[in-house]
């Protein structure tokens, strides 16, 4: 990596964290907002070869400009396909989405997700905007990796919907409801930590890595649930300086997102 700079935003570093999980020659299911900057940050730095898949058909756009939703023109940007949203949830059905990129209004110890209703589903304090392909990103990619700001009210003990499954109730409980073997989430990027789960025990979340400057109880303070905590956690790399210019002057110079 290139030289790191001191001046960024937990945004930045959470868009950053997320753009270097991403694996070159597969393929990723990006969801709307900060998942489409990381997507776009990886294309450009790191992997020139992902395969961004869009939920209203766009499969292998190059992300030269930042789409401002998943059923935008860009997403279909020099694209190795154009199909339509039954084709794109097939191929996820088929096994052929390696990451999905998605996000929530709540999570739970066991990486579901919520982003349907706070409170209860007939009388709800907010309405969220739903599912859309979240659910079945989360059901059918081989693994999912969230991307939410950190506190209590979204890092919930049990979700108030469960929109988008991880993990539901632990060990086998995925294969038990028909969901493919060996699929759920891996890790989820939050605005403090890189978070992991416990995939060969519990399934349970677990502080993978933390942000530069904080600390192991500000993130177990940000949240709701009990966190396992291994002996050692180490500290991310800082944003770079490159990662940052590209990431302000070419993906979102308007600063829609950032």
């Amino acid at each position: 990596m290139s030289e790191p700079n001191k001046d960024y935003s937990a945004t930045e570093l959470m868009i950053c964290v997320a753009a270097r999980l991403m694996q070159d020659g597969t393929t990723a299911f990006i969801g709307t907002g900060i998942p489409m900057l990381a997507a776009a940050l990886a294309q450009k730095l790191y992997t020139p070869n992902l395969i961004a898949v869009f939920e209203f058909g766009g499969t292998g756009a190059l992300l030269d400009e930042l789409p401002l939703a998943v059923s935008e023109a860009r997403t279909f940007h020099r694209a190795i396909a154009a199909s339509g949203l039954s084709d794109i949830m097939e191929i996820a059905q088929r096994g052929f989405i390696d990451y999905g990129f998605i996000g929530g209004a709540q999570i739970d110890p066991y990486g579901n997700l919520n982003s349907t209703v706070i409170g209860s589903y007939d009388s709800p304090t907010t309405r969220l905007p739903g599912s859309g392909g979240a659910n079945d990103v989360g059901s059918f990619s081989w693994h999912t990796i969230a991307i939410m700001r950190h506190d209590r009210r979204r890092f919930v003990p049990r979700c108030d919907f469960l929109t988008t499954p991880g993990y539901l109730t632990g060990p086998g409980a995925r294969e038990d409801a028909g969901l493919p073997a060996g699929t759920g989430p891996l890790y989820v990027v939050t605005t403090l930590a890189r978070l992991g789960f416990d995939r060969a025990a519990s399934c349970r979340m677990t502080i993978d890595a933390l942000f530069p400057g904080v600390t192991k109880q500000e993130v177990i303070d940000n949240t709701g649930f009990e966190l396992l905590i291994p002996d050692h956690v180490p500290t991310l790399d800082l944003p770079t300086v490159e990662e940052l210019r590209v990431l302000r002057d070419e993906i979102d110079p308007h600063r829609l997102y950032i």
